[in-house]
């Protein structure tokens, strides 16, 4: 018995030494590209902020970031490919309130869970929505818009590639208790394209998508969603100056792991996106597009996830939308 007892020690000693050895997760991370995965298509905001943000990682971490968009389903099939992933730290969703706090109030049965399949890293910035028009639709103010949608129900058409983007809409009116048809879209930049070709009416869409064919004088641009003035479209009134009581709703971005991806990754991960936030270069370049840059703890990221959620459950419900 000796002999086996001595071997047993001696393997045991063995396997001691070795993950005494062995390199720490921390060490050896990231060896390799990461992915982000954006929910909307190249051209969104969401899209703009994930680039932004992959080339400031990518010289902090000394590896590649790819950004993949992956549109579809008010984001879903994006998270739900994340959500899936390797939890190894190699892929993050890039993305906004509409797949980790709206989606949870507008589709009956959701494909991820936005709580038990995700590792919160940081929040990434906050973005106001602008009201465009076609210029065939006779209004110029949000005003003259409302009046011509009661004189004529269910005429006009809205696109959205986002949920905040059909919230914005729905919310306006419910609040005015006018009839205007939703079309569906797998992103808005698709939207603002039918938007300019006359298919749809009008939408609410991010500042960077929408204000830019507003300004060439391709769309007719009436307000922002924001409860004040946004420093990048002074000229534009807000809802409630436009007599919209009570009416606001911004937009907010933030990064995700798959569940289970090791705490060092999503350390290493918030500590990179938090400076990145914090550098000059970064916040002007997302200014520009219209996007405010903030950054947050992971815990401070899932507590907020929970309270967006009881927050757009709240505006769904105001709206009288039924979950599809």
């Amino acid at each position: 018995m000796t002999p086996i007892f001595s071997r047993r020690a001696a393997l045991a000693g063995l396997a001691l030494c070795l993950a005494g050895t062995a390199p720490a997760f921390a060490d050896t991370y990231p060896s390799k590209s990461i992915r982000f995965v954006v929910p909307f298509a190249a051209g969104s905001a969401t899209d703009t902020l994930a680039r932004v943000l992959g080339q400031s990682v990518s010289s902090q971490l000394g590896q590649p970031v790819v950004v993949e968009n992956v549109p579809g389903a008010n984001g879903q099939i994006a998270a739900s490919q994340v959500a899936r992933a390797a939890p190894d730290g190699y892929t993050v969703l890039i993305t906004s309130n509409s797949t980790h706090a709206a989606n949870q109030s507008l589709v009956k049965k959701l494909t991820y869970d936005h709580v038990k399949d995700f590792e919160p890293i940081t929040k990434l910035g906050t973005i106001t929505l602008a009201l465009v028009v076609n210029p065939n639709v006779p209004a110029k103010t949000t005003q003259e818009l409302i009046a011509y949608a009661k004189a004529n129900p269910g005429k006009l058409t809205f696109g959205a590639g986002s949920t905040s983007s059909r919230i914005a809409v729905e919310m306006l009116k419910s609040i005015t208790s006018v009839n205007m048809v939703y079309v569906p879209y797998k992103s808005n930049p698709q939207a603002v394209s039918d938007l300019l070709g006359g298919q749809i009416d009008l939408m609410f869409a991010d500042i960077s998508t929408t204000l830019p064919s507003a300004r060439a004088g391709k769309l007719k641009a009436l307000g922002v969603s924001s409860a004040e003035r946004s420093p990048l479209a002074p000229e534009l009134p807000t809802m409630r100056e436009a007599g919209i009581a009570g009416y606001e709703l911004t937009a907010w971005f933030a990064a995700f792991a798959p569940a289970k991806t090791p705490k060092d990754a999503i350390d290493i991960l918030n500590k990179a996106m938090v400076t990145a936030m914090g550098d000059k270069a970064v916040s002007t370049a997302l200014v520009a597009a219209g996007i405010e840059p903030s950054s947050s703890s992971a815990a401070d990221l899932a507590a907020f996830v929970d309270s967006e959620t009881k927050k757009w459950a709240g505006i769904t419900k105001a709206a009288g939308i039924e979950p599809e």
